[in-house]
Formats: structure tokens, sequence, C-alpha cells
């Protein structure tokens, strides 16, 4: 993928995100992208924080129900993520995740905004024994 296929798009209106992180080279692969894991695992973090609050207390990931990785991310990008309840089961709890990369601000260009990654992600509340329990439903 190069700059003719990014597709500029501006964060989301009137909300904050959940995260927000700068990758650092020590995140990259050798052809300088930062690794798709590393990605994986904000996404993951992301998406736990909103299942916690739900389930007033710990969960665990227990499937990545889809994940597409649209655009690289590169070092010195600003790196949002936002993440929503979309399903709150039983003992679970599924979120989905946008991950959006603000560039051009470290260069002194205009900054552009691109997507570049979605994730939905399954929770399940576990107690202290590491057991499922339920959510609340209110």
């Amino acid at each position: 993928m190069n700059s003719d296929t990014e597709i500029h798009t501006p964060l989301p209106e009137g909300r904050d995100p959940i995260l927000r992180l700068v990758p650092m080279p020590t995140d990259t692969n050798y052809a300088g992208d930062v690794f798709g894991g590393w990605i994986m695992a904000q996404v993951d973090i992301a998406g736990s924080l909103p299942a916690i609050r739900r389930a007033r207390g710990r969960v665990a990931t227990v499937a990545v129900n889809s994940f597409v990785f649209k655009q690289p991310v590169f070092v010195g990008d600003v790196v949002s993520f936002y993440a929503d309840i979309v399903k709150v089961g039983r003992t679970s709890i599924t979120v989905d995740v946008a991950v959006y990369a603000q560039r051009g601000l470290r260069q002194g260009n205009d900054e552009i905004c691109i997507k570049v990654t979605e994730a939905v992600l399954t929770y399940v509340a576990v107690d202290e024994n590491r057991r499922p329990r339920v959510v609340s439903q209110e």
C-alpha cells in the first residue's frame, strides 16, 4: 500500500480516543513498518478498557473475531485507538476497535489522518479464580 491508496479521514468527532501512542523505532520490522503484532497488542489493550469498565472487573481476551490491517503504521505516527462495546452477553463483552494514524507532524507537513486498522474482539469477565462470571446487564 502506498500514499496513492490512502484514504484520508478525520478522527471521530466529539470523542476522545481510549488510547493514543507514538510507535518508536524498536516497534518496527526490517522494512521500517510498525510490527502488526505491536498494533495487535495495543488494540487488545484498547478493547479491554471499556470491557473492564462494563464488567466492573477483570476480563480475559477469548476471541479476535476480526482484524483488518488497512494501511501501514510508521514511526512518528500519532496512533489513536477508539473502542466501542457492540454486544454484551451473559459473561462476554464484544468490542469494536478502530485505529487511526495521524502523520506529517514531525516533517512539518500538513497533518493527514488515515484509518489503519479495524478489529472486533471478545472478552469474558472473570473472577479472582479466572473463572467466567456473569456480567451485569445494567
